[in-house]
């Protein structure tokens, strides 16, 4: 796909349409899905919403212990150990997953961090692009097998308005100098555009079709290494911690579009395009206010998104997935 196929489709779902209003109807048995960072935020939202509709959800988690106690209510999810900033922690966990399931139907890439201190994790990265980018490219790679044997998978990548902040650093994606938390995330979520772009084009004679992106504005677990201070200067919240900014999402009408991405029959067919509210995104202007929705041209980028792909592909080792 190219920027000119960024165009709505008339979805019947909206900014204000909820995980239930996406899946209502639908019968998810027989399928296997797995969603990163299901065990909070949206990505619990998510796993709930899913296993609801009768799909079987692995959830890989950095913190397995805590997974399983929050999930231990939600038939069918079941959970893999797994720390996406750690090379080997991704294989292992990959590894296992192969043994759970002989296909995978739906990957949601929900697991996020945002506007974090300068961390240095796995060989080196920095830490944002590692568990936002990184670590989702390394475990797609790992499962793609899974997804082409699924003849018909579709990849889900959390981006987020924040990709506006910035396009990619190819002098310097690992901040060696002059970090930035704000624009490191931008990068990030660039990243993330981008990889659904280039994961699509490669795996879309397999079967396999990868959207991104925003899910919304919504205060969940994503903003903790923020202090209440700078979320209170950005409107966000009270001294209370109440949101009380405009336009802010449900939870669960955060995790719509993505549900909306991996189910829609409006998608079929389609591929390597970003969303928001349920329905495709149009390019915005260079200049335009990031919160006025839409996606930056360079975050759809086909020459860009094929450069990523084989930067991501020297940083992790991975094998392609087109052989």
């Amino acid at each position: 796909m190219t920027i000119t196929d960024q165009q709505p489709l008339g979805s019947p779902f909206s900014a204000a349409s909820t995980a239930a209003d996406v899946l209502a109807g639908l019968d998810l048995g027989g399928l296997n899905a797995l969603v990163t960072g299901g065990y909070s935020g949206l990505g619990l939202e998510t796993t709930r919403a899913l296993a609801a509709a009768g799909a079987r959800v692995v959830v890989p988690a950095r913190r397995p212990d805590v997974a399983r106690s929050v999930l231990a209510q939600v038939a069918g999810a079941q959970v893999v150990p797994m720390d996406l900033t750690d090379p080997g922690s991704v294989r292992a966990g990959a590894a296992r997953i192969r043994e759970l399931v002989d296909r995978l139907d739906l990957l949601l890439a929900v697991a996020g961090v945002m506007a974090t201190p300068e961390r240095r994790v796995g060989p080196g990265w920095e830490g944002q692009f590692a568990a936002n980018h990184l670590g989702h490219f390394l475990l797609a790679c790992e499962l793609y097998p899974l997804m082409a044997a699924a003849g018909g998978a579709r990849v889900v990548v959390n981006s987020s308005a924040g990709h506006a902040l910035s396009d990619i650093r190819w002098h310097d994606p690992h901040f060696r100098t002059g970090y930035d938390k704000w624009l490191a995330y931008g990068q990030a979520k660039t990243a993330n555009a981008l990889f659904a772009v280039r994961l699509d084009a490669l795996g879309r004679d397999d079967g396999v079709r990868a959207f991104a992106l925003h899910p919304g504005r919504i205060i969940t677990g994503l903003q903790r290494e923020m202090t209440l201070h700078e979320q209170i200067e950005r409107g966000w919240v009270d001294e209370e911690g109440r949101v009380v900014g405009a336009g802010f999402k449900t939870p669960s009408q955060g995790a719509a579009t993505g549900l909306w991405a991996a189910t829609s029959p409006l998608l079929d067919g389609r591929g390597g395009l970003y969303l928001e509210d349920c329905d495709v995104a149009p390019v915005s202007e260079p200049d335009r206010p990031m919160d006025d929705g839409g996606v930056r041209a360079y975050a759809v980028d086909p020459g860009a998104a094929a450069r990523l792909w084989e930067l991501s592909l020297t940083a992790t080792g991975a094998a392609p997935v087109i052989r």
